[in-house]
């Protein structure tokens, strides 16, 4: 039996249960993963020569977890990382997580040999059959982009290829005159 780490253990002991949780726990139970194991298994690579593959089950879930929540392949990793309800949803541990390339590569042989709509269409045509319905949903992945805020250069002169822009509107409204009802141009507002 292997020993359950301590963020697990920590997560294992709280209270309430999240929305998140909630709909990874449904489709567990309704996502029919024989017949996806089955569609994909032909043409998944057995893992010689080189180092192991990962287990099919697990790369399908980490794709499904990234279409349903909108992750990119970085972000995917990361969020494996972070999250322990997408890591058990997925059936990884810390310590074997796929890497963003891996993921990269699991999706481009989907595209590859025309399976990513398949598994898709396949979970929504058993979801439809339950009478329910799944829209994709964004968890917004910002990245912060570290730039300089000054339009000089290291000289202390301003950079001929920099500029800043204003915030704003950049249009002036006229003033009225409260004495005369016009535009300070003297022709009367319309």
């Amino acid at each position: 039996m292997k020993q359950i780490s301590f963020a697990d253990a920590e997560y294992a002991g709280k209270r309430k249960q999240t929305r998140r949780e909630r709909f990874l726990i449904e489709m567990d139970q309704v996502v029919p993963w024989k017949a996806l194991i089955a569609l994909i298994e032909p043409h998944y690579p057995k893992g010689e020569g080189g180092r192991p593959a990962y287990p099919l089950m697990a790369l399908l879930r980490v794709h499904l977890l990234q279409n349903w929540f909108g992750y990119s392949d970085p972000a995917m990793e990361e969020s494996l990382y972070e999250t322990t309800i997408l890591r058990q949803f997925a059936g990884l541990d810390l310590d074997c997580i796929p890497d963003e390339t891996t993921i990269l590569n699991f999706r481009r042989l989907l595209e590859k040999h025309d399976l990513a709509a398949g598994t898709l269409g396949v979970i929504n045509g058993y979801l439809g059959d339950c009478g329910l319905m799944l829209r994709q949903g964004t968890i917004v992945d910002a990245t912060i982009i570290h730039a300089p805020s000054s339009t000089k250069n290291k000289d202390g002169k301003r950079d001929p290829e920099m500029h800043q822009t204003k915030k704003g509107p950049q249009t002036r409204k006229p003033r009225v005159s409260a004495k005369t009802q016009k535009a300070p141009n003297g022709e009367p507002f319309a």
